[in-house]
């Protein structure tokens, strides 16, 4: 095993600033902490992804070892250094992070936000998506299905814009029929970020030209904010929810073996990013459970948190 460097045994870190250089920067007491928390939020967001660190590290171009390292709460001395110039200049990190990329107000709403507590700002959000967002009648025209795949939202949206005599319109295939090639190739092509941009623009063209109808989107739309704040400001959502196990069985009953393989490791991963996504899936309108249900059953509960919702 390679030994650590001393500095890094002692809480020092080298300035990375002249290759090679010798001047370590001592951490400060709150700079562990600091890089636990991003780790940890790194993590998270990758996890919400469904990515695997594999997959994270060739789409950054960086080595495993390097997100193993980040997401351990080890970082690199230039992110200490940007953290302590935003104290110094009095403004959040994520201030200079974004600076450039969005407006003042933009910046505002999101300090004030931040400010609150998570259920404050959750019900502070609610009350802008209802005061600013689409009309309720108008978001109940636009029925949508999210959750992870082997949850139903296939078969139960197919059956569901029959009753409701209502175009059944799938994000996945949209995506496909832009890009011109399978989801697969649409990812080895333009990667994880490539693929989100694709996948707002659909949604955008969709909510623009559709009033009426029945949507499934996959699974990880509800990990990027802004695309998954569009869908919920102008679409009625329903999170059809399933217990880990049935996902994996209708997946695999779909013809789709490559979960078998390495099995243990892949219902750990799929309870992961289950409970990682939770919270957001529970932003939906209504919820309906298919575990251990018929399809008819589930239908008619569908139906009902359509109406009742």
């Amino acid at each position: 095993m390679a030994s650590i460097p001393r500095s890094r045994r002692v809480g020092e870190v080298r300035d990375s600033r002249t290759p090679g250089s010798a001047s370590p920067i001592v951490l400060a007491k709150a700079d562990p902490e600091f890089l636990a928390s991003l780790g940890r939020r790194v993590r998270e967001v990758r996890e919400q992804r469904g990515m695997a660190r594999k997959l994270l590290a060739e789409s950054a171009a960086v080595s495993e070892r390097y997100l193993a390292a980040l997401e351990g709460g080890e970082g690199n001395a230039s992110v200490i250094l940007l953290r302590r110039v935003s104290a110094a200049l009095g403004v959040r990190l994520t201030d200079l992070l974004d600076a450039g990329e969005s407006g003042t107000e933009s910046r505002q709403l999101r300090r004030f936000l931040e400010s609150l507590p998570p259920q404050r700002a959750q019900e502070a959000l609610q009350r802008l998506m209802q005061e600013f967002g689409q009309d309720d009648a108008v978001r109940r025209k636009r029925l949508t299905l999210i959750g992870l795949r082997g949850a139903g939202k296939s078969t139960l949206g197919s059956a569901l814009a029959k009753e409701l005599r209502r175009p059944l319109i799938e994000l996945d295939r949209e995506i496909e029929r832009e890009a011109g090639m399978e989801l697969s190739e649409v990812f080895l092509l333009y990667g994880q970020p490539g693929f989100r941009r694709i996948e707002r623009r659909c949604l955008e063209r969709i909510i623009n030209s559709q009033e009426d109808m029945v949507l499934t989107v996959g699974g990880g739309i509800v990990s990027e904010a802004e695309t998954y704040n569009l869908l919920l400001l102008n679409c009625f959502t329903v999170w059809i929810k399933a217990a880990p196990e049935e996902h994996m069985a209708r997946v695999v009953a779909q013809g789709d073996m490559r979960p078998m393989a390495g099995h243990a490791e892949a219902m750990e991963d799929l309870r992961n990013i289950l409970t990682s996504r939770e919270a957001l899936y529970a932003k939906a309108d209504a919820v309906v459970d298919t575990s251990a249900s018929t399809v008819e059953k589930s239908l008619k509960a569908l139906r009902q948190a359509v109406q009742a919702g």
